[in-house]
């Protein structure tokens, strides 16, 4: 364990119940005005895999191909491995993934650590009895990398960030024509911490866990999932009513129903608007100009002030359990990655947002306060600009 200022012990290598963590605590923390102290070594970007990594068979028309699942996901598409389709607080990736592989793929049935800076995969060991066909993602985090930046803020972001990663591996198994993707982000305790299997290509099968009800408009093109990145601010310009009410229905028929969604908007009639019920328009449900708070609980990232929308999930009660905390923060990152794929479709610039201290939106509002936490947000604009991959 290692010790950060003189608060919470935190784990310096993965979040699981090997490495005890009150979650309840950890959120609290992160959620105050507190600041991180300095910088800290991250560690290697990749765990040590044992064996020699082994490139990843092309597939079959019949076969699952790991290979392309992987780079339309995972996989970095630079040298210093900042660049990646799933996006991460400081695009420092604290996501690790082992693959469990059964039949009908390219890649043998077995274990393997998969290496996403260099595309290789180490094998480590038979698959477990009666593994399906396909490929299961697991997926956990090696804390010390957020950690080294972020301090006491890192919990809540490495459970998003691990929801990106979800995200990312259902797209691209849609976008590639897979079975049906199945998730597992019940919050479970443990490693891993959420789990995406994606079976063979033309098997039927309707998962037994929650999974989106509908998914972006279209199937996702592999192009599509390779240009995902998020846009570096400022995000200047009003996104149109019909692309907000898009932004805000991919993200109300993703999944996760511990979280509510609404968007801060500016002139000429600023205020927080939602989905009404049946989701064929918007309803404004607060006047007043938020972004300037928004801006403030965000970390002070005054950029956001001038953001021209801020979608947000909202839930997670100051008293949730560990499991409550886990599920709303893997589902809010799962949906915000859904999210942003939509708002691209839709012409906009976006950037998710997943620091947040203070931002007890139900109080702000005058409902009960501890009840109406921000989780996570996306910052919308019209306007383009050249992109990185940071969060």
């Amino acid at each position: 364990m290692e010790h950060l200022d003189d608060g919470l012990p935190m784990a310096a290598e993965h979040l699981d119940e090997d490495r005890p963590v009150d979650l309840t605590a950890a959120l609290a923390r992160a959620r105050s005005p507190q600041r991180p102290g300095h910088d800290t070594p991250a560690g290697t970007a990749v765990p040590a895999w044992p064996g020699p990594p082994r490139p990843i068979p092309g597939a079959g028309l019949a076969d699952l191909d790991p290979g392309a699942l992987l780079r339309l996901s995972l996989a970095a598409s630079d040298g210093s491995g900042r660049l990646r389709p799933a996006s991460s607080a400081g695009a420092l990736h604290p996501v690790d993934t082992e693959l469990v592989v059964g039949t009908g793929c390219s890649l043998p049935p077995g274990r393997y650590g998969y290496d996403p800076l260099r595309h290789r995969v180490h094998h480590l060991g038979r698959p477990p009895d009666n593994t399906p066909p396909g490929m299961t993602a697991e997926l956990s985090v090696t804390a010390r990398r957020t950690v080294s930046h972020y301090g006491h803020r890192a919990w809540p972001l490495l459970l998003l960030d691990t929801g990106h990663a979800a995200a990312a591996l259902f797209l691209a198994a849609r976008a590639l024509g897979a079975g049906e993707p199945e998730l597992r982000l019940d919050g479970g305790a443990g490693r891993p911490l959420a789990a995406v299997r994606i079976p063979p290509p033309g098997e039927v099968h309707r998962p037994d866990g929650p999974t989106p009800s509908q998914p972006p408009a279209n199937q996702p093109k592999p192009e599509e999932l390779l240009a995902r990145r998020s846009a570096p601010p400022p995000l200047l310009g009003t996104p149109s009513e019909p692309a907000l009410r898009a932004v805000l229905t991919a993200a109300a028929h993703a999944g996760g129903g511990d979280l509510r969604w609404c968007a801060a908007v500016g002139p000429p009639r600023p205020g927080l608007v939602e989905l009404v019920p049946d989701g064929t328009a918007l309803r404004r449900f607060a006047a007043g100009e938020a972004r300037p708070s928004l801006a403030a609980w965000a970390a002070g990232q005054a950029w956001i002030a001038d953001a021209g929308a801020v979608v947000l999930a909202r839930g997670c009660p100051e008293d949730a359990d560990a499991a409550h905390i886990r599920r709303t923060h893997l589902w809010a990152g799962f949906t915000v990655h859904l999210a942003h794929v939509t708002a691209r479709r839709h012409g906009l610039t976006a950037r998710p947002v997943g620091s947040w201290q203070q931002a007890d939106l139900g109080a702000a509002l005058g409902a009960t306060p501890g009840q109406d936490w921000i989780v996570h947000g996306l910052a919308l604009g019209t306007l383009h600009a050249d992109e990185e991959n940071t969060t």
